[in-house]
C-alpha cells in the first residue's frame, strides 16, 4: 500500500527461497513516500495494524487501503471508531493478527481490490468463520470489485470501482448504525 512496504517486500521476496509472485496496484503509482536508500525487508507474512479502534475491523489489500483510511476519517465523524489492517501480504497471511483484531471488535469488512466471486475477500471472510466464528457479532461485510468485466469508459469506471463511501456504508451495515 505504500512505497516503503514496496521496497521491502520486493527485497524480501527476492531473498526469499521460495518462490514468490510480487503483485503491485497500478492505483499505488501516484503515491510518494519515504524510501531508505539502504537494503531492508518488509517480513512476508507479517500484516500491520495502521490505526487502533473497537467498533469493527477493516481489512484491506493494496490501493484499498488508502480507500479504507478515507472512510475510516469520515467513520469517526460520526463516532464510529474502526480498526484498519494493511495485510502487506496474501500468502502467507497474517491470520493471528486478524483473528485477533476480530476477537477484539467482534465485526469484520474485507476490503479488497478483487471480484467478489473467488475473490481474496471470500477466502478472508471463510478463514475467519472457520476459526473464530463465535466471536462474531455481526455477519461479515465485503467491499470488492462487482462480478462484471472491469469497464473502459472513465465515467463506469467512478460506478465500478469501490471507493471509501462504498467502505463506510459496508462498516455501518455490519455495526447496525442508523
Amino acid at each position: 500500500s505504500n512505497p516503503h512496504d514496496a521496497k521491502g517486500l520486493l527485497i524480501g521476496a527476492i531473498k526469499d527461497d521460495n518462490p514468490v509472485l510480487y503483485i503491485d496496484d497500478r492505483w499505488l503509482y501516484k503515491f510518494e513516500g519515504e524510501v531508505p536508500r539502504e537494503m531492508y525487508t518488509v517480513p512476508i507474512g507479517k500484516a500491520k495494524i495502521l490505526k487502533k479502534g473497537k467498533d469493527v475491523s477493516i481489512v484491506a489489500t493494496s490501493y484499498m487501503f488508502w480507500e479504507a483510511l478515507s472512510a475510516i476519517k469520515e467513520l469517526e465523524k460520526k463516532g464510529i471508531d474502526a480498526e484498519l489492517i494493511d495485510l502487506r501480504s496474501l500468502k502467507p497471511l497474517d491470520d493471528e493478527l486478524l483473528f485477533t483484531s476480530v476477537k477484539k471488535t467482534g465485526r469484520l469488512v474485507v476490503v479488497d481490490g478483487g471480484w467478489k466471486t473467488g475473490g481474496v475477500a471470500g477466502e478472508i471472510s471463510a478463514l475467519v468463520c472457520e476459526n473464530i466464528f463465535e466471536y462474531l457479532k455481526a455477519p461479515i461485510g465485503r467491499v470488492t470489485l462487482p462480478d462484471t468485466p472491469a469497464p473502459a469508459s472513465s465515467v463506469l469506471e467512478d460506478v465500478y470501482y469501490p471507493k471509501a463511501k462504498d467502505i463506510s456504508k459496508a462498516v455501518k451495515k455490519v455495526i447496525g448504525y442508523r
